[in-house]
């Protein structure tokens, strides 16, 4: 009889192990083919920035949604935000920048800011951003729209606070105003949708505040340890690592977990339209935003805004 129960439990033990075996592969897979990365920056000399295996209570991260899809033949940045997180302090701010907005494109020529991220290069477009904004890039996070609506849908989708009515063809954003609890689908068409009051600019901040709800939802579900596993999960299958490793990527994820969304600013670079040639563009609107960079670089937490 003992011997019987011995046999069912290395049976059992086998199983599991093969179970976690195939989970992990499965896990793999899906790491090595995500269509979100997250990669280190290198650091630029004379710039206080990114130490490999060091963890600071300020980091910045640059956050880019790329237009890259089938057909279109090379990618752009179609949203650009810079997320400062003061762990020691718990705060935070979104500093979000219009996607035309005018800048000095290092090693190339002036263009508009997405341009920065054309064909891929997330490094080009952290020099870009930190020459204009002085705040040092740690990181860079890129997502297709594969990959927003993926992230979005394993998380269980995001409550999103809409403050009109949308009813846009282009974009798919059909929503009546009020709370709401958006898919992965729905809540791209939100964050895509440009066909509003001040266009560009507002559409910008909305894709801010989406960061800010989809922070609130996530701390909702738990802060603990087991809850932070269990979100990483999810982010490590939707998310490929370059230059980070494992306990540097859940000291990022638990910084952010750390700070309540109440303590998260969500402001957009002052901002005015105007046109380079034929082509309609933003510029920062000086002084104020160099002030508002100033105020943001320093500890990612703004005193005089």
């Amino acid at each position: 009889m003992i011997r019987r129960i011995g046999t069912a439990m290395v049976a059992v033990l086998v199983l599991l192990i093969a179970a976690v075996g195939v989970y992990a592969a499965d896990a793999r897979r899906e790491h090595d083919n995500a269509p979100i990365t997250i990669r280190a920056v290198p650091p630029v000399s004379g710039v206080a920035n990114y130490q490999p295996e060091t963890w600071k209570d300020t980091v910045f991260v640059l956050l880019i949604g790329s237009d890259e899809r089938a057909g279109l033949g090379g990618s752009r940045g179609d949203a650009m935000h810079v997320i400062g997180l003061n762990a020691g302090a718990g705060r935070a701010t979104i500093l979000n920048l219009p996607r035309d907005t005018w800048v000095d494109i290092p090693g190339r020529r002036q263009g508009r800011i997405n341009e920065s991220y054309h064909e891929g290069d997330a490094q080009r477009s952290a020099e870009t951003v930190r020459r204009l904004t002085g705040a040092p890039i740690s990181y860079v996070i890129t997502t297709t729209f594969v990959g927003f609506r993926s992230m979005v849908d394993g998380l269980g989708g995001v409550t999103v606070d809409v403050p009109f009515l949308m009813s846009d063809p282009f974009s798919g954003a059909a929503f009546n105003p009020g709370v709401q609890h958006m898919n992965g689908e729905q809540a791209l068409a939100w964050s895509r949708n440009r066909h509003i009051p001040d266009g560009d600019i507002r559409r910008t901040a909305n894709q801010g505040q989406l960061i800010v709800h989809a922070l609130s939802d996530l701390r909702g579900k738990g802060t603990s340890a087991t809850d932070v596993i269990r979100r990483l999960d999810t982010l490590y299958r939707n998310v490929k690592t370059i230059g980070i490793g494992p306990i540097e990527l859940f000291r990022l994820g638990r910084a952010a977990l750390a700070i309540d969304p109440g303590n998260v600013r969500n402001y957009t670079m002052p901002a005015r339209v105007g046109t380079v040639g034929r082509a309609s563009v933003v510029f920062a609107k000086q002084p104020e935003a160099g002030a508002l960079f100033a105020d943001f670089a320093d500890d990612a937490i703004l005193q005089n805004h």
